[in-house]
């Protein structure tokens, strides 16, 4: 099989001059907490990116197809993001909450006029533990309840409540943070009791959310959250229906529903410009972060204006969050997004490369699902598709033979089992047809 070559860019990298990556990874290793994973045998050294590609330190480049994990939406180092950063940095870089900045105020206008609803308050911070930490509190705080239930195959950030709501043992330490945390079936149609095959199955995986309810808690509870499409959980899309009817059992027990889009959100999905949208909901409280700020350090909590005034009557303030560096990149995202349609290209080029996908489980099995939306999309492996063995070992291999290729993926699962794959939204036809080129040899080898 021939070896997949990479589209041609006109973009022309700087010479790396720099320190070796091994005397990078000698001082990672001396001075960076060892609980800071690296992925791939040999670690990679990444020093320069531009739209959809990056390049490591030998001048090697790479189609990013993790997108930074989900975190640059509109293209590495996109020059309307990075020039309105660097305006802003020019004139007054650093603002607390407690003084006003134009930035924010409009940065927030352009953010709720995205948003369904009567979801129209944000409150900025840097990151979606942080924007998941304070959904918590709000919750708890407006409904005077103190049970919050989360899915199973979940992943909500990595400080203390994050890691509480997160139901991945990968990353739980032994400390109590799940304290008043109940955590629900989660609703995966490939591995779990209601599949693909069942047009009843959404509101059967609600039922247990009220089953959770009724015996796990004192029958009221502060919240429920959900990524729209679980991310670390390896891309795992809900059935249809799931959401309305989960919604109802928790409004029906006095909490509030809250929507983890740090992940889903800004168009990736492709059809619609929030994943939860594609559920036919409207949350109470919605997370967002990463492809917010193209990989500068944004997030925000967005609600309604009952919910917010449940944080009044205390002394509340975020040092950095939403500062009008920030700000004014935030807001750069949004009109990249709009005026170069990069919703409507993660609905076509993503349409594309699943239906390449679709071909290619036909013809390897150990491909036991192939699932997601628009540039979201999930490639489960199986060593058998009846017993659905996961291939852990199998899909760690698929990542170092399509990084020799020149694809960048993640993986993601209970096992590590799945492949995530999800770009920046600027990727093009070319870039398409050279992925499932690239998973097809890739797949091949194993």
């Amino acid at each position: 099989m021939k070896t997949p070559s990479l589209p041609i860019t006109e973009h022309q990298p700087q010479k790396y001059s720099g320190p070796s990556a091994a005397a990078v990874l000698a001082q990672r290793k001396q001075f960076i907490h060892p609980g800071v994973f690296l992925y791939y045998k040999a670690p990679l050294m990444l020093v320069e990116g531009k739209m959809q590609y990056v390049w490591d330190d030998t001048g090697k480049r790479y189609l990013d197809g993790l997108g930074g994990i989900v975190t640059v939406s509109v293209g590495h180092c996109h020059p309307h993001v990075i020039a309105a950063g660097n305006k802003q940095s020019e004139i007054y870089q650093h603002s607390t909450t407690i003084y006003l900045h134009p930035n924010v105020g409009a940065f927030a206008e352009m953010l709720a006029s995205k948003m369904p609803g009567d979801l129209k308050v944000c409150y900025f911070v840097n990151s979606g533990s942080e924007a998941n930490d304070i959904a918590l509190l709000m919750a708890r705080a407006y409904t005077g309840n103190f049970d919050m239930i989360a899915l199973r195959n979940a992943y909500h950030g990595g400080n203390a409540s994050g890691m509480g709501l997160t139901a991945h043992s990968s990353w739980k330490y032994n400390v109590p943070h799940s304290f008043g945390v109940h955590h629900a079936i989660a609703p995966y149609p490939f591995r779990g009791p209601y599949g693909y095959d069942d047009a009843d199955a959404g509101r059967k995986y609600a039922s247990d959310v009220k089953e959770v309810i009724d015996y796990a808690t004192p029958g009221k509870v502060a919240g429920f959250i959900a990524e729209s499409i679980q991310g670390v959980g390896g891309f795992v899309e809900f059935p249809q229906n799931y959401l309305e009817h989960t919604y109802e059992h928790v409004r029906a027990a006095g909490g509030v529903c809250i929507a983890d889009e740090v992940q889903t959100g800004f168009g990736r999905t492709g059809t619609h410009f929030w994943g939860f949208e594609t559920q036919g909901v409207i949350p109470d409280i919605v997370t967002m972060a990463k492809g917010i700020g193209n990989g500068c350090p944004l997030a925000a909590v967005v609600t309604t204006a009952k919910i917010a005034q449940s944080l009044l009557g205390k002394v509340h303030f975020n040092t950095f969050g939403g500062n009008p560096v920030v700000s004014a990149m935030g807001k750069a995202v949004l009109e990249v997004i709009e005026k170069e349609k990069l919703q409507e290209n993660s609905l076509k080029i993503g349409a594309r490369i699943k239906d390449g996908l679709e071909k290619l489980k036909a013809k390897h099995k150990i491909i036991g699902d192939v699932r997601g939306k628009g540039l979201m999309v999930g490639i489960e492996m199986v060593r058998d598709r009846v017993t659905k063995e996961p291939a852990k070992a199998e899909c760690a291999e698929v990542l170092e033979h399509c990084r020799e290729m020149g694809l960048l993926i993640g993986k993601g699962g209970l096992w590590g089992q799945t492949i995530r794959f999800a770009p920046p939204m600027c990727i093009n036809q070319q870039d398409a047809d050279f992925i499932v080129e690239v998973f097809d040899a890739a797949f091949a080898k194993v």
